[in-house]
């Protein structure tokens, strides 16, 4: 029978042992060493493997750790494996630097799921948590494997080149999470997917403008090519600026859509703007647009 979970939610000091090691304690270990040596992170000695999955999502995806709480019982466990799953596959990447490194994890995580629908997973507690996900809602093996394969698309740390391609990678790296939480709840529904679909886009663009500080650390830039190039004020030929001037009109529209709360109905985006030739002026003599 799966572990509880409402019993999880009291985390506190009783969670992991800090005592010396006993044999069987020694033993369990050995137990769990297996399939770790590629595993993102060694586990923690929680009391439970449900505890252990539900610590790393409140640890690495804190938002939707929250969410997860508030998710019917019947599916909370359930959630809380697929949360753990993708928080693994998102710290490849931070863990290692190395390609060939990274690509090697995402083949234990691969092979680990093939496992899992053998039933045979490896003694790791988030591999053990989402076999018992798989047999309690049978849960599709092609979302699961899409949220492998999108990471491992992203390894080589590219730059999207549009705006489409990161609405594309947030299509597969989120909606599974998604869709595969619907299974849980038993719900097959298209208006229910294409909600998913459209949280998911938004949720991964939102993660994106959120790294750009842990990235921009690392010298990595991950923003669309066609959406910085807007700003490489530089890089464009100064008698060509000019042209560009329309741009400022386009700038003021959207900054004032912004302070009516994007409410495109209210009247006061209908008026004209009296402030646009100033405007306009200032950005010719200062050749910016």
């Amino acid at each position: 029978m799966a572990a509880s979970v409402p019993g999880t939610l009291r985390l506190s000091k009783h969670l992991y042992y800090t005592g010396r090691p006993t044999l069987p304690r020694l033993k369990e270990r050995n137990r769990l060493w297996t399939g770790r040596m590629y595993a993102t992170r060694e586990a923690r000695k929680a009391a439970s493997t449900t505890q252990y999955c539900l610590e790393v999502v409140k640890q690495n995806d804190y938002e939707n750790f929250l969410c997860v709480l508030l998710l019917p019982q019947c599916v909370r466990a359930t959630a809380v494996a697929i949360r753990a799953f993708n928080a693994e596959l998102s710290q490849v990447s931070d863990m290692t630097s190395e390609v060939v490194m990274a690509k090697m994890r995402f083949q234990f995580w691969r092979e680990t799921l093939d496992h899992i629908y053998q039933h045979k997973a490896p003694r790791q507690p988030v591999a053990i948590e989402l076999q018992k996900a798989v047999a309690r809602h049978q849960l599709s093996k092609r979302w699961l494997r899409s949220l492998i394969d999108s990471r491992e698309d992203q390894i080589d740390s590219k730059q999207f080149t549009s705006l489409a391609a990161v609405e594309d990678y947030s299509e597969k790296s989120n909606s599974p999470l998604y869709y595969l939480i619907l299974q849980g709840l038993g719900i097959q529904n298209l208006h229910a997917d294409h909600a998913a679909s459209h949280v998911s886009k938004a949720e991964g663009l939102a993660k994106l403008l959120r790294g750009v500080p842990h990235h921009g650390v690392k010298r990595k830039v991950f923003l669309p090519c066609d959406v910085m190039a807007r700003s490489l004020l530089k890089s464009v030929p100064k008698d060509a600026r000019v042209c560009l001037l329309p741009s400022v009109a386009v700038s003021t529209y959207l900054n004032s859509l912004q302070e009516a709360h994007f409410d495109v109905f209210d009247t006061t985006l209908h008026r004209r703007n009296n402030m646009i030739p100033y405007s306009l002026l200032w950005a010719r003599l200062c050749n910016k647009y």
